[in-house]
């Protein structure tokens, strides 16, 4: 393979073989982990407000829920845009729970920041798939799986990390 990029590559006999090797290896875990199938959805799990507080010290819980919904989105997964919906109606939960746009949006920037797919987190955008899949809409066999496996969560945990039943608002 160096030998043919060598040959048909311009100015390639330039660069030292230690690059060609890391440029390959480079290659590889690209093309490896861009092809995910819809079998590598995890279990969901929630955390809560992952690196935030669920709350205030007077309700250790307020906006609890509203961490939870966006962890069912996050662990999802889909599209930019669908992220971009997930944050906003989540800054909104938070605004409406709290009464305080500056705490809504310290909490927006906080996820907009933090939660790219690019990162390697638990709270990643799409944290549900392998890591790399990036920013890609669900198939509608993928989204029946993350149907059932809330559905199955939702067995074992009537109710959720913030103990209220929030099912009717998941992400179908």
């Amino acid at each position: 393979m160096i030998l043919l990029c060598k040959r048909f590559v311009p100015g390639a006999e330039m660069i030292k073989e230690k690059y060609w090797i890391t440029i390959l290896i480079l290659a590889y875990h690209i093309l490896t982990t861009s092809c995910i199938s819809a079998g590598d959805l995890r279990d969901f799990t929630s955390d809560g407000c992952s690196l935030f507080p669920d709350g205030n010290l007077k309700d250790r819980r307020l906006w609890c829920d509203c961490c939870f919904s966006h962890d069912i989105s996050y662990w999802r997964g889909g599209a930019r845009e669908e992220r971009d919906r997930a944050d906003e109606l989540f800054r909104e939960c938070v605004r409406e729970r709290t009464h305080s746009r500056s705490l809504a949006d310290l909490m927006y920037e906080g996820v907009r920041a933090g939660g790219h797919p690019a990162f390697h987190t638990w709270y990643r955008w799409g944290y549900g798939w392998k890591y790399g899949r990036g920013y890609a809409a669900l198939s509608e066999q993928e989204r029946q799986q993350a149907r059932e496996k809330l559905d199955a969560y939702y067995k074992e945990h009537p109710l959720d990390y913030c103990n209220t039943q929030q099912k009717d608002s998941i992400p179908r």
